[in-house]
């Protein structure tokens, strides 16, 4: 079992470091959906091979021999290495795509000229902007 916990990190580990490498790389990616799925995948794997040690004992690592413990906490070391980068660059790529929408939200507004002015009774203007409908071309 120790052989499949340190396979699943690497695996994960593997995928993550890929995924940040292909998001700071100019281009469009297309394949982003299945390595989501396979990081969910591998993670769903690790807590399912975690639970069932911690099961059997909680310091279930210190029953691993000396090299595999090693090997094991290598691979944990990188898995969190490879996480916080693969953290930063999708948060990047998130603020990125949102600020991009609020700027084509903005720029539709401004030509779809939906903004009005109400005049009120007691002399009070109360201006207000509709929302345009936006049309994304899911290829991007």
């Amino acid at each position: 079992m120790a052989t499949d916990f340190i396979d699943t990190i690497v695996s994960l580990t593997a995928i993550m470091e890929e995924e940040t490498a292909r998001l700071l790389a100019p281009g469009r990616h297309s394949d982003f959906a299945e390595m989501a799925a396979a990081k969910i995948k591998l993670v769903a794997t690790l807590d399912t091979i975690i639970a069932a040690r911690e099961r059997s004992g909680a310091d279930w690592m210190a029953a691993f021999d000396e090299e595999t413990r090693d090997a094991a906490q290598a691979a944990i070391l990188r898995l969190g290495e490879a996480a916080r980068d693969n953290a930063a660059v999708l948060e990047r790529q998130i603020d990125l795509s949102t600020e991009m929408m609020d700027a084509v939200a903005n720029e539709a507004r401004r030509l779809s000229g939906s903004r009005s002015a109400i005049y009120g009774a007691s002399g009070i203007v109360t201006r207000s902007e509709g929302a345009t409908p936006i049309s994304v071309n899911a290829s991007l």
